[in-house]
């Protein structure tokens, strides 16, 4: 499907979210390409999603794919509430839950999913932090499962616009790292990396890093 078609239907979404979460609800694929995410899920039955905010991925995941089971972590309880109201749906055909997490356990249950998504999360994690969760994430998953990997480019001058963006919408200012670290780090942590890429967006420089948990 086209970008349209996407923000066409999230833009169809009646919630009880207050102003800005639902501008980041209907409007966050203008400049996030969840099309190209999507493609990822089709041929799989199960997605886990770290940081899933308001749940707007998972409701494009449980519309546009096959996919039977779907859970998502946030760390703040009012996102958790906005994703299971999103997503409330498609809990007559599908699997779906929400959790609250503490930002640092990534729960056993990712263990039962094939397919794992970290979207625009990691710049976010202390930079402290950042390997050692990825390791366990690493050590979490399941043989065999896949990770798409999906941040800002820190190396890239625009990710001064991403910065911008968060002090608005996040009160805080991300930790990006680059495209070449990003892979650095996941191979480091022990993934198998298939595939990588770039895409930009308006002023927003994404990077794909697609891995295996071998």
């Amino acid at each position: 499907m086209d970008n349209s078609e996407i923000i066409k239907f999230l833009t169809s979404k009646t919630t009880n979210a207050g102003f800005v979460d639902k501008l980041k609800i209907k409007y966050r694929p203008i400049i996030c390409p969840f099309n190209d995410l999507i493609d990822f899920a089709k041929d799989k039955k199960s997605v886990f999603d770290i940081g899933c905010g308001s749940g707007q991925f998972c409701a494009l995941i449980a519309k546009y794919t096959e996919v039977e089971k779907i859970m998502g972590i946030e760390i703040n309880e009012r996102l958790v509430n906005n994703a299971n109201e999103v997503n409330e749906e498609f809990r007559s055909n599908k699997s779906i839950k929400f959790e609250v997490f503490d930002g640092k356990v990534i729960p056993d249950e990712i263990k039962d999913y094939d397919l794992v998504y970290m979207i625009d999360v990691f710049h976010h994690i202390p930079p402290t932090q950042q390997l050692a969760f990825m390791q366990q994430l690493q050590q979490k998953m399941k043989p065999g499962a896949t990770l798409i990997f999906k941040d800002i480019d820190g190396g890239s001058p625009l990710v001064v616009c991403n910065k911008m963006h968060d002090m608005v919408f996040a009160g805080e200012i991300g930790k990006e790292i680059s495209f070449t670290k990003a892979k650095e780090m996941l191979s480091t942590a022990g993934f198998k990396i298939t595939n990588s890429f770039k895409k930009t967006v308006f002023v927003y420089a994404h990077y794909f890093v697609i891995c295996e948990k071998q």
